[in-house]
């Protein structure tokens, strides 16, 4: 069974309609996507909140970002590569890290926007891009 990544959100309310938000983060091993709605008891609104939680990206997603970045940035094959792993750590400079995009695109035929791409600094954030815009593309 996988493990993946996941950042659980837990709101509390109390009677006295104070709201407190708890974030804890940790390894789960079966995730479903979840939608919540529920109505906030003693407020005066009725509007209903909700709640949406998403996954890290599959596994296999993530292994195939390590294989790119391996690859590109010409890494032994004994070296460590892990979801938490930065590319800057990795000795990669930002001509690296074009050219890493430009290879994720080319595996996942996708095209990341140039405003999305200064923001991946890891192997799990690429994953996840990619996860986010293979899943839109197959939407459009």
């Amino acid at each position: 069974m996988a493990c993946v990544s996941a950042t659980c959100v837990r709101f509390e309310s109390s009677w006295k309609h104070s709201t407190k938000l708890t974030q804890v983060t940790g390894r789960i091993s079966s995730l479903k996507p979840v939608s919540v709605g529920w109505a906030w008891s003693g407020f005066r609104s009725s509007r209903a909140s909700r709640l949406c939680i998403t996954c890290a990206a599959k596994p296999e997603t993530v292994q195939k970002v390590c294989e790119i970045v391996r690859k590109q940035l010409a890494l032994p094959p004994e070296s460590e590569l892990t979801p938490e792993s930065k590319f800057s750590a990795l000795g990669a400079d930002s001509l690296d890290t074009v050219e890493i995009v430009m290879g994720l695109e080319e595996e996942f035929d996708i095209t990341v926007e140039e405003d999305s791409s200064q923001n991946i600094t890891t192997v799990q954030e690429a994953a996840d891009l990619i996860e986010k815009l293979v899943q839109k593309k197959g939407e459009a």
